[in-house]
């Protein structure tokens, strides 16, 4: 970097703090674009008055690019066992999350412990077996070219991730052959070595594609030394380098705290941002360095403050992120999270490309259906499905009331928790896929404890809570198994739907009255749900003798479909089913069965469409104390693959048309 030098005898007016900046900038291992653009500002500030808002503005700016990890990394630690360990002591159950975790791991083991293929090209035999002996001992995979046309066809025939060659060679130069292999594998590597260097010919080679540029005679431990730096730059890219994973599921089901065991696993620093209400892309992307308080955005911002180019970026749920005037954040994450663009990412403070492909991005989501299919294109979704009440009940025992009790300072008691109360607290105080109202719930019975301990003494403080003293401290339960415990209604049927909270119960009601064959839709109802309701009524309408139904009952009639809690809006292609049986048992006097839920889209010819969220879904049933569950009969798979405890309690029917679901949710008239 000495030809950045100035005479700083010629510039006795140059602010000492600036001289002390260009020594570091001379001596830092900043990248050429960065060191560049550092130098370009610094000349700019030594003509500027110190006084001037510009001068703190550039001064703070070198500063920032000093303060950068641009080589900075940590060593990952891909030991499977120890990963293993560590999830499955922070997480009970997730047993496909945590499989799909691991096989990422396992595939950067993989990769890290792969030896690399290397192409020695010389004219000489003795140059390529000194070459080849010294790069095996390195646990390398080799082969060897006696001329450049040999080489290329060896190229088109296989990948190499380097190719070392000789410039002078007959037939074809080591020049030409770079520049070939450059368009025949853009990925590989290839070093030049040659005997005859020159200024001319290193700028040659450089510009025809060339990695590094080595002058004979050399010693073969520095060809060992370049070797290495080349293919250690190389493997890291190729770690890096993968899918960028989105934990999907409703709140409180682990998907932040997987993300945390990732980072400690990899022993890796670990960052979360929250993507939730983020309109201003210039939070991620940085201000313009045009006024003061011009600031970088939060993923540079967050590396500078770690001091490391690798950290675990945790982008918390990115469905959440806005749009206004102010730019579309969304479209900047397509940048950040791509491989093939971020690395090159150019924060506007910056103004000089970072590169972000060492950073393991991991997204989190409520629903994907929310985000843009060019972002979820990106991203490889592991859906986090709720917990079954087993699975609550054992991370409770395990994990939550230990920690509770830690915070409520009765660590030292031995007080513990019957597993009834605990089963009493998820299901009559607590209704979530996830674990944090259960968690509340427990922190709320463990201070009522902390107080009976500070008032009447240890010895008055129980051994174990029951589920009596869970009701006494909880007071009145919070939710009714609504199924299990409601008598059967005409017009009234049992659906289950998913919601970006999980699996949840909706009732479905009609009613009718006389009119004038008006249609009427209440309750926060989406367009495709109206569109269910529509084809429902048309379905019915057009094969009304099948159901035993006057075919003119809608002439002097209105009918009213209602789906209870209209201050929430309600869509999604799951409820034909439901609103079609509501329909019949309203027209045919028969009352549904309040046990059978249903899920599933209709059609116009009576066919059963598949839906998604099975596992949400029978979750759900379970809760509410459903005793039966329609699917319809292309989901079997998925009802198939489900574990014994979520299919626990409950009778599955498969249904391909409406017609066979009738008799099996409708009673007698």
């Amino acid at each position: 970097m000495g030809f950045f030098k100035k005479n700083q005898e010629e510039r006795p007016s140059i602010p000492h703090e600036l001289i002390e900046i260009r020594t570091n900038l001379e001596s830092s291992n900043l990248p050429d674009h960065a060191v560049s653009a550092a130098f370009k500002e610094l000349d700019r500030l030594e003509k500027t008055d110190p006084s001037a808002a510009e001068y703190a503005i550039g001064l703070n700016y070198i500063e920032y690019l000093l303060a950068l990890p641009w080589n900075t990394y940590t060593d990952d630690n891909l030991d499977l066992k120890r990963a293993q360990a560590i999830l499955e002591r922070e997480h009970y159950g997730l047993r496909h999350a945590k499989e799909r975790v691991l096989e990422f791991l396992g595939v950067r083991t993989l990769r890290n412990k792969q030896g690399f293929r290397i192409l020695v090209v010389d004219d000489e035999q003795m140059a390529r077996d000194n070459i080849e002996r010294v790069i095996v001992k390195d646990g390398h995979i080799v082969q060897t070219a006696s001329n450049g046309v040999d080489a290329l066809e060896k190229v088109k025939r296989q990948e190499f991730d380097l190719i070392i060659t000789d410039m002078k060679m007959d037939r074809m130069n080591g020049i030409e052959l770079t520049e070939n292999i450059k368009k025949a594998a853009p990925r590989t590597e290839i070093m030049l070595v040659t005997g005859f260097a020159t200024v001319d010919s290193a700028v040659d080679a450089f510009t025809k594609g060339a990695a590094y540029f080595l002058s004979k005679p050399y010693k073969l431990d520095e060809l060992r030394a370049a070797v290495k730096r080349i293919l250690e730059k190389k493997r890291h890219a190729q770690i890096t380098r993968g899918p960028i994973l989105c934990f999907s599921g409703p709140p409180g089901t682990g998907k932040t705290s997987i993300g945390k065991a990732i980072a400690e696993a990899m022993e890796r620093k670990f960052a979360r941002i929250s993507m939730a209400g983020l309109r201003d892309e210039a939070e991620l992307r940085g201000h313009r360095r045009t006024y003061v308080g011009a600031m970088p955005g939060r993923i540079i911002s967050e590396i500078r403050n770690l001091g490391l180019k690798n950290p675990v970026f945790m982008l918390d749920e990115i469905d959440k992120i806005g749009q206004d005037f102010r730019g579309d954040p969304a479209s900047v994450l397509l940048e950040i999270l791509d491989p093939e663009q971020n690395r090159n990412f150019r924060d506007h403070y910056l103004d000089v490309s970072f590169d972000l492909s060492s950073v393991m991005f991991i997204a989190t989501a409520n629903a994907i259906e929310n985000l843009p299919a060019a972002l979820l294109d990106r991203l490889e979704v592991i859906t986090f499905s709720g917990y079954t009440e087993h699975e609550k009940t054992r991370i409770a025992q395990d994990y939550l009331i230990r920690r509770q009790l830690n915070d409520c300072g009765l660590a030292a008691s031995e007080v513990r928790f019957a597993d009834d109360a605990v089963s009493l607290i998820i299901r009559d105080y607590t209704r979530e896929a996830g674990l944090r109202n259960l968690e509340r719930e427990i922190a709320n019975v463990c201070r009522k404890l902390a107080l009976i301990y500070l008032q009447d003494g240890q010895k008055n403080l129980p051994a174990e809570v029951d589920s009596e003293m869970v009701s006494r401290f909880l007071g009145p339960r919070r939710f009714r198994h609504e199924a299990a415990e409601s008598a059967d209604q005409v017009g009234v049927t049992t659906g289950l739907v998913w919601t970006e909270f999980g699996g949840e119960i909706i009732f479905v009601e009609a009613a009718r009255m006389k009119g004038s064959q008006q249609l009427i839709l209440t309750g926060s109802l989406g367009d495709i749900l109206r569109e269910s309701a529509q084809t429902a009524l048309s379905y019915i309408r057009s094969n009304a003798r099948k159901f035993g139904v006057d075919e003119n009952f809608f002439s002097e009639t209105d009918l009213h479909i209602h789906i209870p809690a209209g201050a929430i809006p309600k869509d999604g292609p799951s409820a034909g089913v439901t609103i079609a049986i509501a329909l019949i048992s309203l027209l045919t006097d028969r009352p549904a069965r309040r046990s059978v839920a249903l899920s599933g889209e209709i059609t116009l010819s009576g066919r059963i469409l598949p839906v998604s969220g099975i596992r949400e879904k029978t979750l759900a049933a379970q809760r509410a104390g459903v005793k039966t569950v329609v699917f319809p009969d292309a989901n079997r798979m998925d009802v198939e693959s489900l574990p014994e405890q979520v299919r626990s309690g409950l009778d599955f029917v498969l249904a391909s048309d409406i017609i066979s679901v009738v008799d099996l949710v409708l009673g007698s008239a």
